[in-house]
C-alpha cells in the first residue's frame, strides 16, 4: 500500500466512521477499487484509534466528568450501600455504568466470531444485504421513533439493547452508529442523544479493539497482502483529523435533518456493489 493510497483510505476512514453509512464496509469496497485489496479487519480496526481519538478530544470535557464521578461513586462519596456506588446520586456516574455494560455485547461476540469477522463477514453480497436491511431500519426508525427522551433517561435495559445494537456492526455493512443510531430512535431518544451516546459508548469497545489488533498484528504488517505499519500509523492519522471534523458536522445535522440522506446514501450504495459484483469489477471475497 503506498502513502497516497495509505491517505485516501485514512479520509475514507474519517469521513464513514461516524455517519450511518459503514466504515469497514466503505474500505472493503474501496480498498479493491483502488487497487490495494482489503486491507483486512485489522487495518480497519487500527484506523479506528484515530477516529476514536477524535471523539476523546471532542468529548474530553464530558468523559472527564463521567470518569470522576464514576470514581467517586465506586469510593463510596455519595453514599457506601449498593445503589449509591452504583450512581443512584449522580447521572454522570451512571452514564459510566451504563457505558460499561453497553460494552459487553460487542467484546464477548467480538471474541467469539472473531474468525468470520476477519473473514466470512467481508463477503460483498453478505455487506451489500447489510446496507440494505439496516439502512431501512434506520429510515423506519427515524420516521417513527418518537424522539423525545433525553440521553440523562438512560436506564439499564436501554444500555444493554444499545450495546447489542453496536455489537451487530461487527458485520461490515451494518454501521456501529447506524446500529445505536436506529436502536436509540426506536427507545424513543432524541437524534442527538442517540448520536452522542453512539460516540461515547464505542470508545472502550473501539480503542480496545484497534489497540488488540495492533499488538497482535505487529508482526504481519508488510507481509504479502496486508498493509505496512507506515501505511496504517499514516491511514490512522488522516482518519483523526477527518473524523474530528465530521464529529462537528454530523451533530449539527442531525440536531437540525432527519436521517432519510444516509438511507438513500445507503440503498445507492449496495445497490452500485451489486452491479460492480456482477460485472466482474469487484469480487466477492478478498483473495486468500
Amino acid at each position: 500500500m503506498s502513502a497516497w493510497a495509505a491517505i485516501f483510505l485514512g479520509l475514507v476512514q474519517g469521513l464513514t466512521e461516524f455517519l450511518p453509512i459503514s466504515s469497514s464496509a466503505h474500505l472493503r469496497i474501496v480498498g479493491e477499487l483502488i487497487g490495494v485489496g482489503d486491507p483486512g479487519a485489522a487495518f480497519t480496526a487500527i484506523t479506528q484509534i484515530g477516529t476514536e481519538a477524535a471523539v476523546l478530544i471532542y468529548f474530553r470535557r464530558d468523559i472527564a466528568r463521567i470518569c470522576t464521578a464514576w470514581w467517586r461513586a465506586i469510593r463510596g462519596e455519595h453514599g457506601t450501600d449498593r445503589a449509591a456506588r452504583l450512581g443512584a446520586h449522580d447521572i454522570d456516574a451512571r452514564m459510566g455504568w451504563y457505558i460499561g455494560l453497553g460494552s459487553i455485547p460487542i467484546v464477548v461476540l467480538g471474541l467469539l466470531f472473531q474468525d468470520a469477522i476477519e473473514e466470512s463477514f467481508r463477503n460483498l453480497y453478505l455487506i451489500a444485504g447489510t446496507l440494505t436491511v439496516f439502512g431501512l431500519l434506520l429510515g423506519w426508525a427515524d420516521r417513527r421513533g418518537a424522539k423525545v427522551k433525553p440521553l440523562t433517561a438512560l436506564n439499564p435495559r436501554d444500555a444493554v439493547v444499545f450495546g447489542f445494537a453496536q455489537a451487530m456492526a461487527l458485520v461490515p455493512g451494518v454501521s456501529r452508529s447506524g446500529g445505536t443510531i436506529t436502536a436509540g430512535l426506536l427507545l424513543g431518544y432524541t437524534r442527538e442523544a442517540a448520536a452522542r451516546y453512539s460516540f461515547l459508548l464505542a470508545l472502550p469497545a473501539v480503542l480496545g479493539s484497534g489497540v488488540f489488533q495492533l499488538v497482535k498484528s505487529l508482526d504481519a504488517f508488510g507481509t504479502p497482502g496486508t498493509p505496512s505499519l507506515g501505511a496504517t500509523l499514516i491511514a490512522t492519522l488522516v482518519a483523526f483529523v477527518v473524523g474530528y471534523v465530521v464529529i462537528i458536522a454530523f451533530l449539527k445535522i442531525v440536531s437540525s435533518y432527519s436521517y432519510l440522506p444516509f438511507v438513500i446514501y445507503r440503498l445507492a450504495l449496495a445497490a452500485v456493489v451489486l452491479v460492480l459484483l456482477a460485472t466482474g469489477a469487484l469480487s466477492a471475497l478478498p483473495p486468500t
